[in-house]
């Protein structure tokens, strides 16, 4: 039995957190909140994480860049789903980031969330068949 992708989710508005928790879970897969808080970070966890929704606009002493650069080191593996209102993503969070989506469309959202974990399963078969552990390995 397949296990459910693990979406982290960063932001530092409690509701935003319990909204795209429950879009996240009602797509199939299990979410992960971590408030950001003035101050810092809630504990992020250390290992199992698939997916990540970050919001740019943090009312933090980290800003959405430092936060998915410390991101991406820890899971380099893991997409980072960018929410803003703005337009575009910002340069200076943008070599960080999988895919960008603007804050009100949640069917953009769920999309986004469908698309990167195509991805992420993707690129563990990929690995899998190279280690040998699972389907047939290609001459």
């Amino acid at each position: 039995m397949a296990t459910s992708r693990r979406v982290l989710i960063l932001d530092d508005d409690p509701l935003h957190l319990e909204i795209y928790g429950m879009m996240v879970q009602k797509a199939g897969f299990e979410s992960i909140p971590v408030f950001v808080r003035f101050a810092g970070l809630d504990p992020i966890p250390d290992a199992g994480i698939d997916l990540v929704l970050l919001d740019y606009r943090l009312n933090s002493v980290k800003t959405a860049p430092e936060i998915a650069q410390e991101i991406r080191a820890k899971f380099p593996d893991a997409p980072i789903i960018l929410l803003s209102d703005l337009w575009s993503p910002p340069a200076d969070v943008a070599p960080y980031i999988s895919q960008f989506v603007r804050k009100g469309d949640p069917a953009k959202l769920l999309d986004a969330l469908r698309a990167q974990s195509r991805g992420v399963d993707a690129l563990l078969s990929h690995v899998q068949k190279l280690a040998g552990w699972g389907g047939e390995r290609e001459d």
